[in-house]
């Protein structure tokens, strides 16, 4: 989903507000729709029980439109719900007051309807918005006594598998690079993608970034950047550069909802995400023992389950030096089930098994720089779960909430983002 680009943009739009201006970009009905709202104060600051006033405006245009039917939800990791209608107005921006009285966020959710009365559903036609309480001290579900244990097994595991790759060159989109697809023996199926080395690198001379991906079934990519040697990583051992239908047809047969077996993540040791794990620690081994690496330089970097294959690559493996993680998925697998906090649309089903795959857990595990960007309306990766993440590790890290941000759209233009930082 996401990479080192996606990372870069953002970064060029942080700014600290002290009120939160949030804008959510529309592209149905009439014109060019947008919300455009603000809290009262920074949304991470409030205090248990404070009143928490959010004022919206329906702008099409650029311009504040009258007469749009919205409507409205406001839910909460306090168990609480409401939801309300009303009409957009040019002159009077719609209220919303709540508050929170335990550590946690509220999530603030307003739609359009249309011409048939029915809320539109898509990203770019709402507005998703978001305000914490007590952040630092927002705590995950306990995490499997054996933890450690358990990743030193499959870390022998691995080992039994030498470090053997196969590589067949093929076009590169920058003629400074060569590429090569890449598949490197591993426990079970091997890891798949593309490896990209600058021509005529010296030995010892360039940083590595691997890339991890999100959910889904595709292609690896070819990061041909003559400044540093790019491995991304295929999130399966499938065949990279083949046909859409290729995918498509993986898509709707072995990899339809993949992951998401209650039955299967009962078990750690055979589930799905196992195999993913071990072929991005094997990724890692394998980059290493490049002759053109500097022996200092390794970055992870991904979005979504990419987040949680970066993150998790950075707790089981200490030669990683800097961790990119946008968006990451599987924060606080436990939470909507066992602490009753507003859950994920797209998490698997809770078993005791996931726990070791947990990112909230890994994150525990990470000593290198950390960077992770989430979103204050994204519910595929809870905010709750992002701040878990946040306070359980001990490494440097810095973590930017976007407000108006989802998971698969980002309000760029004038939103606030706000960052805590240790």
């Amino acid at each position: 989903m996401s990479n080192l680009s996606v990372f870069k943009k953002n970064v060029l739009r942080v700014c600290l507000l002290a009120v939160a201006v949030f804008v959510s970009t529309a592209l149905a009905l009439a014109g060019d729709l947008a919300f455009v709202g603000k809290c009262d104060k920074d949304p991470l600051s409030y205090e248990p029980g404070e009143e928490m006033v959010f004022s919206i405006t329906l702008t099409e245009d650029g311009q504040p439109v009258s007469g749009k039917n919205l409507v409205w939800t406001r839910r909460g990791d306090d168990g609480k719900s409401e939801s309300g209608e009303a009409v957009s107005s040019a002159d009077e921006p719609l209220v919303i007051k709540t508050s929170l009285s335990t550590p946690g966020f509220v999530h603030i959710l307003v739609r359009v309807k249309d011409d048939n009365g029915n809320p539109i559903h898509s990203d770019p036609n709402e507005f998703n918005g978001g305000a914490g309480v007590l952040l630092d001290q927002i705590q995950g579900f306990p995490e499997p006594d054996d933890f450690d244990a358990f990743w030193a097994r499959q870390k022998e595991r691995l080992a039994e598998v030498p470090v053997k790759a196969e590589l067949k060159q093929v076009d590169s989109p920058n003629d400074k690079v060569n590429v090569w697809d890449v598949r490197i023996d591993c426990v079970g199926t091997p890891v798949s993608g593309y490896l990209c080395v600058p021509k005529d690198a010296a030995p010892g001379s360039l940083p590595i970034k691997v890339f991890y991906h999100g959910y889904g079934v595709g292609s690896a990519g070819k990061y041909a950047d003559p400044n540093f040697i790019a491995l991304d990583v295929n999130a399966h051992s499938i065949e990279n550069g083949r046909e859409a239908a290729y995918y498509e047809n993986l898509r709707k047969t072995g990899y339809g909802g993949y992951g998401l077996s209650p039955q299967e993540n009962a078990n750690p040791e055979t589930c799905f995400w196992n195999g993913m794990m071990l072929r991005l620690m094997r990724s890692l081994q394998y980059v290493k023992t490049l002759p053109e690496w500097n022996g200092k330089d390794l970055i992870v970097t991904g979005g979504s389950q990419g987040g949680l294959q970066c993150l998790s690559a950075a707790a089981l493996d200490h030669d990683v030096t800097e961790c990119i993680a946008v968006v990451p998925w599987f924060c606080n697998l436990a939470g909507a089930k066992e602490q009753g906090r507003v859950g994920s649309y797209f998490f698997p089903e809770w078993t005791p098994g996931l726990g070791y795959y947990d990112s909230t857990n890994q994150a525990k595990r990470i000593q290198c720089k950390t960077t992770i960007l989430a979103g204050l309306g994204d519910y595929v990766c809870p905010p709750s779960g992002q701040m878990v993440l946040y306070n359980n590790m001990t490494c440097p890290v810095r973590l930017e909430f976007m407000q108006g941000r989802t998971h698969g759209f980002s309000a760029m233009k004038d939103a606030g983002v706000f960052v805590l930082e240790k």
